[in-house]
C-alpha cells in the first residue's frame, strides 16, 4: 500500500497519524509525506512501514512533551511517554524528515524524546533528530527501572526484546544523555551536535544500556561530533546508563567541545570495570588520547575488525527492509 499526506489536501491525508491508522497491520506500506509542519504526536505500530518526507528540513514531525510536564491522568509524563514520534512493530524506514521535540531545556521541561525506537529493524536516512535530554531513544528498556514507575510508557511491561537499527547520515542533537538505549546500533556518516547549557559540564552523547547478554552496543562509524557554542572540554563521550553499556567511536572526527577525560562512570567507578567504551583512528581536536581515563578501551587490529563486520552485519539486516 501507498498513501500520501499533505497538509493542503492534495495528498489522501492530511495528517501522517490518519495515513498510519488506514494501513492494516501486517501489510507492508510506503507513506509519503509532502513538505510542512505536522504537529502531532505520533505512534507508529505497524509491521512494516516505510515514511518518506519530501525534503529533511521542510519536512518537520513536531511535538513537546517534556518528562515534567503534566499528562491527562494527572502525573507527569515521565521520559518514556514525552516522545514526539513512537515507533513499534517489526520493520520500520524512515528518510527525508526532522522529528523535533520543542519542549526545551531539560532542566525545566525534563527528558523529551524525538524519537522513541523499539522496532526488531530500522533504518532511518537523512532524518534530523533535534531535542535537548534523551533526544533518541534506540530501545530497548533497561530489565527494571531503578526509580518505581520511571518506565511509564508504551513498552513498560512488554518483553525487552532484541533490536538493530541503523543510522546514515542523520543529524542528531541534544546535550544530556541525548543518544540512548539498549539497542544494537549503527550510526554511520552521521553529525552528532551537542548543544550548550552553559555548565561546567556542558552533556553527554551516549548513555547505552546494552544488555549484559548483547556483545555490541552502539558504534559510531565516520560521524562528525560537532557544537557551535560548547566550551572546549565540555561535553563527554558518553557514559553507561547501564553497568554493561558499550559504545564505540570508530574514525570520526571529534570536535574541541569533547572532553579531555572522554567518558564518564556516572558517578558508580564500578562500571569501569563491565562498560566497554573505545575508541578507534578518530580525529580531531577532541581525540587527543592523552588525557583520557585508564578504562577506555583501544583496540586492536583483531577487535576492530570485529567492530567493522558488525557495521557491515547492521547495514545488511537493515537495509535488506523489502520494497
Amino acid at each position: 500500500m501507498e498513501l500520501t499526506v499533505a497538509k493542503d489536501g492534495s495528498g489522501s491525508f492530511r495528517t501522517i497519524g490518519e495515513a498510519i491508522a488506514e494501513i492494516p497491520y501486517e501489510e507492508p506500506s510506503v507513506i509519503y509525506i509532502r513538505s510542512g509542519i505536522y504537529c502531532e504526536k505520533l505512534t507508529c505500530d505497524k509491521a512494516d512501514i516505510a515514511l518518506i518526507g519530501e525534503n529533511a528540513k521542510n519536512t518537520i514531525l513536531s511535538w513537546g512533551d517534556g518528562a515534567y510536564h503534566r499528562h491527562s491522568d494527572g502525573r507527569p509524563f515521565g521520559t518514556f511517554r514525552s516522545y514526539t514520534a513512537f515507533f513499534g512493530g517489526g520493520r520500520v524506514r524512515a528518510e527525508n524528515l526532522t522529528i523535533e521535540n520543542t519542549a526545551g531545556d531539560g532542566r525545566v521541561a525534563g527528558q523529551a524524546i524525538a524519537a522513541y525506537v523499539d522496532t526488531r529493524f530500522a533504518y532511518f536516512r537523512n532524518v534530523r533528530f533535534l531535542g535537548r535530554q534523551d533526544t533518541l531513544f534506540a530501545a530497548p528498556l533497561p530489565e527494571a527501572p531503578r526509580i518505581p514507575g520511571s518506565f511509564i510508557g508504551p513498552r513498560e511491561n512488554a518483553p525487552r526484546e532484541p533490536n538493530t537499527q541503523y543510522y546514515l547520515d542523520c543529524h542528531i542533537e541534544g546535550d544530556v544523555d541525548f543518544i540512548f538505549g539498549g539497542a544494537h546500533t549503527v550510526f554511520e556518516g552521521c553529525e552528532l551536535v551537542s548543544l550548550s547549557r552553559n555548565e561546567a559540564v556542558n552533556g553527554y552523547i551516549a548513555a547505552p544500556c546494552t544488555p549484559k547478554r548483547q556483545a555490541f552496543g552502539f558504534l559510531f562509524y565516520h560521524c562528525r561530533l560537532l557544537s557551535e557554542n560548547c566550551k572546549p572540554g565540555t561535553v563527554f563521550l558518553g557514559r553507561p546508563w547501564r553497568e554493561y553499556g558499550k559504545a564505540v567511536f570508530l574514525e570520526c572526527e571529534l570536535g574541541r567541545h569533547i572532553a579531555p577525560s572522554g567518558w564518564n562512570n556516572w558517578d558508580n567507578p564500578a562500571n569501569e570495570k563491565t562498560a566497554v567504551f573505545a575508541e578507534y583512528r578518530n580525529d580531531g581536536p577532541g581525540a587527543d588520547s592523552a588525557d583520557r581515563v585508564l578504562w577506555r578501551r583501544t583496540p586492536d587490529q583483531d577487535q576492530a575488525r570485529a567492530y567493522y563486520d558488525q557495521i557491515e552485519l547492521v547495514r545488511r539486516q537493515c537495509l535488506s527492509i523489502p520494497r
